[in-house]
């Protein structure tokens, strides 16, 4: 006699499952895929390289490692030694003839804000001659810039150190939403606002810096991922901690009293103000897993409005680049997708280690902004883990039972199972000099991870 059946394992297609499940049988759905197309000789020699497991381990105890402090805020002349002509912009390498309207609008601002020109529609000469200006990654001078990522000597930039080792990474400070030099705006306003931040809210944080007790960024995403925010698009908790903790040193820095008054009223009304300390803080983590010989751990995502990027620890500081993707999500006003640029910005460094999009679950309340559902959001999360080597202890999901955010994103894993990241993300105008459009949700372009795994697989040993 025939024993019952008693459940079925699905894998793949819901058909068969659709069918026994009708049958009052128990199913379980397995959601697996064939690796992507043409990788399976690489992934076969990464698999055998024998430093691959180790290398790995050493590059996520070395992220988990690392405490982010904000140690100082100064200009990125002082600190990056920026020099008259030289800007930094987010993303992989790119030259002005290929550079995206967003892009191209914030440099024109930065070309006005530094006097090169007096108006900047008179900077795209400048930069279509090049002779006295140059470009350059923020990610290759330690820093990172959301949206355009546009920095000029006379900036301020958030500086963070890894008290363990020294190391430092840099961050401009956060202008609010709408029309602003990293969304590509560069009206009169812009300039006004970034020359007031240069004058007064610089110097005001950093008295305030100088003088507190040191801030914990760690510690304070830590904090703010149990309160609703996930450190991308949602930072209104770790704005508001970070204002705790500077506003007493600031209002007994000496300062002229409206001059506090305005840079506390500017910064409370900002909730995106804390995103530009989350970024650092994420790349100096991610930076401690670089050129570890046999890691497939990827330790940067960035996005320059016409290519996106990725390096990966064991293959130095490759950039391997696809097309930029347009993302889902939701318009301001009457903008619509026609209205939108490819994505854009350095701030996927956050889900690169393993918030932002990565923790969408601890912050529901972000479909609001970015588009979805809340149960997208916890699939979201859930999803993520296939393609990570490890879980942050400290990074936790209370919705899900507490568990750690996904964290060290695999190049073999995303090849493996076609599973892409999930960034969520702000839409910049494509015409240089609208600014923002909206917000919503997007993926790399596919074709970034075989290649990768094809450089990884040429570094196995013989």
């Amino acid at each position: 006699m025939t024993s019952p059946l008693t459940g079925v394992v699905n894998v793949g297609a819901d058909m068969f499952a659709d069918a026994v499940e009708a049958q009052a049988v128990p199913v379980e759905r397995v959601d697996w895929r064939p690796p992507m197309a043409g990788t399976e000789a690489d992934l076969a020699a990464v698999a055998t390289d024998p430093r691959r497991d180790a290398a790995n381990r050493r590059a996520v105890e070395a992220m988990l490692g690392v405490t982010a402090t904000l140690v100082d805020v100064a200009p990125a002349s002082e600190v990056l030694g920026l020099e008259p002509g030289q800007f930094l912009h987010a993303g992989p390498p790119i030259e002005w003839s290929r550079a995206s309207g967003p892009l191209r609008g914030a440099l024109m601002g930065g070309a006005a804000l530094e006097g090169l020109v007096d108006d900047p529609e008179d900077a795209v000469a400048l930069f279509e001659d090049g002779g006295s200006v140059t470009l350059e990654p923020c990610h290759h001078r330690s820093a990172v810039g959301p949206m355009a990522g546009v920095v000029t000597p006379s900036m301020w930039m958030f500086v963070l150190e890894d008290a363990e080792t020294g190391r430092r990474t840099h961050c401009s400070l956060n202008e609010g939403l709408g029309k602003v030099l990293r969304y590509g705006a560069y009206g009169p306003d812009v300039l006004e606002r970034l020359r007031w931040m240069s004058a007064v809210l610089g110097p005001l944080l950093r008295a305030g810096v100088r003088s507190a007790d040191p801030v914990d960024v760690t510690g304070i995403l830590t904090q703010m991922l149990q309160m609703g925010d996930e450190a991308h698009n949602r930072n209104r908790a770790g704005t508001l901690m970070l204002m705790r903790d500077l506003a007493p040193a600031m209002v007994t820095s000496g300062a002229d009293a409206s001059d506090v008054a305005a840079a506390l009223r500017f910064i409370g009304g900002n909730d995106h103000f804390f995103l530009n300390l989350a970024m650092p803080a994420c790349k100096l983590a991610l930076d401690a897993a670089r050129d570890i010989e046999g890691s497939t751990m990827v330790v940067a995502m960035a996005r320059n409005g016409t290519d996106f990027g990725i390096q990966v620890s064991g293959t130095g500081d490759e950039w391997f680049t696809g097309p930029a993707q347009v993302a889902d999500g939701l318009f301001l006003g009457d903008y619509g997708p026609d209205d939108a640029n490819a994505d854009i910005g350095d701030s996927a460094i956050t889900e690169t280690a393993g918030i932002g999009g990565f923790a969408m679950a601890t912050a529901p309340a972000i479909v609001r902004l970015v588009g979805g559902t809340v149960p997208d959001a916890l699939a979201t999360t859930r999803r993520m883990h296939e393609i990570t080597l490890a879980e942050n202890p400290r990074w936790s999901v209370p919705v899900l039972e507490f568990q750690g955010t996904p964290t060290g994103i695999d190049v073999t894993r995303v090849c493996r199972t076609g599973i892409l990241p999930q960034i969520n993300t702000g839409m910049a105008g494509r015409e240089a000099g609208v600014g923002q459009v909206g917000a919503g949700l997007v993926t790399p372009p596919a074709e970034i991870f075989p290649s990768a795994l094809a450089a990884l697989a040429a570094r196995v040993p013989n």
